[in-house]
């Protein structure tokens, strides 16, 4: 009795070792395929983009610091601003004062920002490897200026051509939500752009999706009505499919996903 006794104790502590073993090696591939396609997102530019009350400005917040806690260097902008001649710009644009802005003058502008920036910022942070990630970029202006107010996709294009030369984003992020969701987490002091109105805001998310439809392989959207925990399991899940995957290795290999802690801030 006492011999079965110290074998199964045997058994017992060998098995615990194996098991134990196990959740090493597994914790050690999925630390290896998490640092692999964050490494990945060197020398990128991804843009989070969407409707005012998407809440992509906060996971925008979330995704650098989590990015930031993994040592990759990452660049950050916000559009219209970035740079002080793109900030003085920014308080023109978003000044309820203005309300006469003709939506020609608005569109050029949010580019004459962006051009700023692009030289200032951009371009350098690109060439130093940094991941750059911006906050709304020249999708913007398609679905505000362009669906929203009027103006012909031709005409964006061309000016924004002037404006950032070649240089688009690997990856445009489009947070979806519909409009009762985004006017119940928009801050009441509304800007400028944020007071346009339902008919106007319902057009603008419209713009957003026609994008994406117009651009699968550069434009990608994702639910932003659940909780922002959700989200950004979704936002992981798809920066980590189109950016993060490195050639020959097959998808779904059963590492685990990662883990995110909750957070009790809301959506923006």
């Amino acid at each position: 009795m006492g011999g079965n006794g110290t074998d199964l104790g045997a058994f017992m502590t060998s098995r615990a070792a194996r098991s134990i073993i196990r959740g090493q090696e597994v914790h050690a591939g999925y630390s290896e395929v998490m640092s692999s396609w964050i490494s990945r997102l060197q020398g990128r530019f991804v843009v989070f983009d969407g409707p005012d009350g998407s809440g992509k400005s906060t996971q925008f917040r979330r995704f650098s610091s989590w990015l930031k806690s993994s040592n990759l260097s990452v660049t950050e902008l916000r559009e219209p601003g970035g740079t002080p001649i793109g900030e003085r710009i920014r308080e023109v644009l978003l000044d309820v004062a203005h309300e006469e802005m003709t939506i020609t003058c608005e569109m050029l502008l949010y580019m004459a920002s962006r051009a700023q920036i692009v030289e200032e910022v951009v371009r350098p942070a690109l060439e130093r490897g940094d991941l750059v990630l911006a906050d709304r970029f020249i999708s913007s202006t398609h679905a505000y200026q362009g669906s929203g107010g009027g103006l012909s996709k031709d005409a964006i294009d061309h000016v924004g051509k002037v404006a950032v030369g070649d240089l688009m984003p690997d990856l445009t992020v489009i947070f979806d939500v519909d409009q009762d969701t985004a006017a119940r987490r928009l801050n009441p002091l509304l800007d400028r752009m944020e007071r346009k109105g339902a008919v106007f805001h319902s057009r603008v998310r419209e713009g957003y999706l026609d994008l994406a439809r117009r651009e699968p392989d550069r434009v990608v959207v994702i639910d932003a009505r659940p909780g922002e925990d959700i989200v950004f399991e979704s936002l992981l899940d798809t920066l980590r499919e189109r950016l993060g995957q490195t050639p020959g290795v097959v998808r779904n290999s059963g590492a685990q996903k990662p883990r995110v802690a909750p957070s009790s801030q809301g959506s923006s």
